[in-house]
């Protein structure tokens, strides 16, 4: 299952999935506050009339993504689901495709190269959709020739990763679609991707149980192979330092990596259960992993470990 259900803000600020709610959770207060619920109607607050949009109602969220104000949704029908967080109420909902196999499998919100706040969603219709975060109006909209797993735009806003049902993974230029190059090395279908800070390397997660690292300067082969202990590898996070990189296969098993190290030395974070998302706090200074298990579900937060005033590589 393609899972990217937990997002933190700030090192006491974290959003995650529960149930058919999105809560936040506060490790200052220690408490919980819902900020979303999906079983009861949705309505949309906003109202223009070019826009597409309806009321939702039981949405099973499949991915989501909190970032600057606003919190965006996708659900297994193919709904999307737009919140500005300082505002009550949903700002828009629609359902992005009348595709049997709808599901939207990753959203994120990204700046374009001239500042504009943008919300991009993919889906296994193979559609890449991009919206301005404003007034969410539909701005482009991509094919491509398989089921699109996730897509990640580079720091700078001018490149898309795209990544699916393919064991290749393409370059695109964000603002028309256009490919302009292809990652060839993964050996089955990709889930995850993260732009390292400096816009210069990309992670990719895959099927074969690998990430792997790609120099934007020189795509023939990976710069790197990171190994995943036993599942796949379906969600990838650099800190905002770029110091460390983390990423998890489907349950258990969470892998920290030092990127000064040339991603040759790391740690393992053996926990147990379904893990339904990684975030590194925006400070570096602490990894939260939520756990999806029924039994055992929670939320763990790592924090960095010091010694001396120097920063170690684990946590």
């Amino acid at each position: 299952m393609l899972r990217n259900l937990l997002w933190a803000t700030s090192k006491h600020d974290v959003y995650l999935m529960q149930n058919y709610s999105v809560v936040h959770w506060s490790s200052l207060l220690k408490r919980g506050k819902e900020v979303l619920n999906v079983v009861k109607p949705i309505v949309p607050t906003l109202k223009n009339p070019g826009l597409l949009a309806q009321t939702l109602s039981r949405v099973q969220i499949s991915t989501m993504a909190v970032k600057e104000g606003l919190l965006v949704a996708g659900g297994f029908q193919g709904e999307l689901i737009c919140k500005n967080l300082n505002h009550p109420g949903v700002a828009y909902c629609t359902k992005l495709t009348t595709d049997e196999n709808a599901i939207t499998n990753t959203v994120d919100i990204y700046r374009n190269p001239s500042g504009s706040r943008r919300v991009i969603a993919a889906n296994n219709d193979a559609q890449v959709r991009v919206f301005d975060a404003e007034n969410f109006t539909c701005l482009n909209r991509f094919s491509f020739d398989w089921c699109v797993n996730n897509t990640c735009v580079s720091p700078d806003g001018k490149l898309l990763a795209v990544l699916g049902d393919s064991a290749d993974c393409l370059i695109a230029d964000a603002q028309t679609g256009k490919i302009t190059g292809s990652l060839k090395g993964h050996l089955d279908y990709s889930f995850a991707s993260a732009w390292h800070p400096d816009g210069r390397i990309l992670a990719t997660g895959n099927q074969d149980t690998t990430c792997r690292l790609w120099d934007i300067r020189n795509l023939s082969e990976s710069l790197a192979v990171l190994k995943g202990r036993m599942g796949a590898i379906r969600a990838v996070r650099f800190t905002n330092d770029g110091r460390f990189l983390a990423m998890a296969e489907p349950a258990d098993f969470v892998h920290i990596i030092d990127t000064q190290s040339g991603y040759s030395k790391g740690q393992e974070i053996d926990i147990f259960g379904e893990i339904a998302g990684i975030s590194f706090s925006p400070d570096a200074e602490a990894l939260f992993v939520g756990v999806a298990d029924r039994t055992y579900g929670s939320l763990l937060e790592f924090n960095r470990r010091h010694f001396n005033q120097y920063p170690q590589t684990m946590f």
